[in-house]
């Protein structure tokens, strides 16, 4: 080919992509309006905190960001906020992968949701360039995003807060802002190793943080996964995919199709388990993850290798029948885990799909039609957690036998289920081979259930999960503090 065609070729690729990334905005924005969450629309679009948290939660939730903002009157004299300045408030949920076991790396799809669970921040605009974080339980984080070198990845800091930092104020640079920095104080409640992706909360927590200070705070969702992704990426170097930054973003249930990366299709999803009388629960069964990077990288690296038995580089562009039709000749190619881990991305794939549009019925059905809805909702539920336990093989280390906290979690949890006669589902949740398993409880007997877990993994190994309609937001300041008086 020419270099005049190959040029021509590229640029017409270009187009395309540019074309399908305004199409996805343009769905986001046309799915957003028909489920906005209540809440929107006070000063400069921010959130009220009765939006956002239950009235259960609400004094704890103003307390929290009260005690946030008192904190800042405590930072170095170079990054407290300026005598009588009220800090802005800002909030990113965590997320739950309800279907999708190990699918978006190969380019499918995913059903998630974000929860309750966040980080919060009070925050001070800053004008000198540089941004300065303080989170409990961490070293406070100092970033120069001016002169040489600010806006670039830097060896020493791959794996921290400040790469983070970096990467999504670059992210907002390319876009044509100019980033100029801030203060803030910032609180958790998305606890680490859960599977509750609070790296992705913190990322689009940030990029929310630099679009309401610096850009006009309407940056769609979309846009702001994709800087969170791209930063944790390029700059804290951990080659993840987009389904955490999504789903943090977005808010509420939602589907993702991975199919073109560059441009995922997003739907929203009015679901509310409780809606349907059922608790959602991870139970973390304490398990270390330290070590486990090779196996985690092994399964995306086994997929494609079964894909590029027909040339291809992803596990989408093909189908089962196809892989089926060589499954002897794939054997001696790329091996018999890799053969089974394939067989579980297309079938994993199709139940995402499928538990979409069960939702999807859910929200719009009457009572009759939603009691059959619910049963096939949670037949998929537990045919995700055999699949990812028979042929994903994430269940636990094959180099450490004697830790398998996720088998024992399921086993326990359906044997609960069996004794109680309740109505139930679980599965893996995440990444695998320790950490957190899923379940859908009867509201009934979740308290039974919470028993059994944390008498088997300590207390507070249960944490029951409610669905946060909004993504990464803006908070009204509404709470009876002023440090700076």
């Amino acid at each position: 080919m020419s270099n005049a065609r190959v040029s021509e070729a590229r640029k017409s690729e270009a187009r395309t992509s540019e074309a399908r990334v305004n199409e996805a905005r343009k769905s986001e924005a046309r799915t957003s309006e028909g489920v906005s969450p209540p809440g929107a629309g006070g000063p400069a679009g921010t959130y009220r905190m009765e939006s956002l948290y239950d009235p259960a939660e609400l004094a704890r939730a103003r307390r929290r960001y009260a005690s946030l903002a008192d904190g800042m009157s405590g930072f170095p004299r170079e990054f407290a906020p300026r005598p009588g300045e009220r800090p802005r408030l800002f909030s990113a949920p965590g997320r739950t992968e309800l279907c999708g076991n190990h699918t978006d790396h190969n380019r499918g799809r995913v059903l998630a949701a974000s929860v309750q669970l966040d980080i919060a921040a009070a925050v001070a605009p800053r004008g000198d360039g540089r941004v300065f974080v303080r989170s409990a339980g961490f070293p406070d984080a100092i970033v120069s995003l001016r002169g040489e070198g600010g806006l670039s990845p830097r060896a020493g800091e791959r794996g921290t807060t400040e790469a983070l930092i970096r990467g999504v104020a670059t992210g907002f640079a390319a876009r044509g802002a100019e980033p100029a920095g801030f203060s803030a104080n910032v609180s958790s409640d998305v606890p680490q190793g859960s599977g509750l992706s609070s790296s992705a909360a913190f990322e689009v927590l940030l990029a929310k943080i630099f679009d309401c200070l610096y850009g006009d705070g309407r940056l769609p969702a979309l846009d702001l996964a994709l800087i969170g992704q791209k930063a944790e990426n390029d700059f804290f170097g951990k080659p993840c995919g987009l389904m955490d930054q999504a789903a943090c973003a977005h808010g509420g249930a939602v589907a993702i199709d991975f199919a073109d990366p560059a441009a995922p299709a997003v739907r929203r999803i009015g679901f509310d388990p409780l809606a349907a009388g059922y608790a959602l629960c991870v139970v973390d069964t304490r398990g270390s993850h330290a070590g486990l990077t090779e196996e985690y990288a092994a399964i995306p690296a086994e997929m494609r290798a079964v894909a590029r038995c027909f040339g291809k580089s992803f596990l989408r562009e093909i189908d089962l029948p196809m892989v089926m039709s060589r499954a002897a000749e794939i054997r001696g190619l790329a091996g018999d885990r890799a053969l089974l881990r394939a067989i579980h991305f297309f079938n994993e794939d199709r139940r995402a799909a499928e538990m979409a549009a069960l939702l999807e019925e859910l929200e719009t059905a009457p009572p009759s039609a939603a009691s059959r809805a619910m049963p096939r909702f949670l037949g998929l539920v537990n045919e995700s957690g055999d699949s990812s336990w028979e042929l994903l093989q994430n269940m636990h280390a094959p180099r450490n036998p004697g830790e398998q906290g996720l088998p024992l979690a399921l086993a326990a949890s359906r044997e609960f289920f069996r004794e109680s006669g309740a109505r139930a589902a679980c599965r893996v949740h995440g990444g695998g081979f320790a950490g957190t398993v899923q379940a859908y409880v009867p509201t009934e007997a979740l308290e039974g259930y919470r028993a059994r877990m944390d008498a088997l993994f300590g207390p507070g190994a249960l944490a029951a999960l409610r669905m946060r309609r909004a993504g990464a937001v803006e908070i009204e300041f509404d709470i009876d503090t002023d440090p700076r008086e």
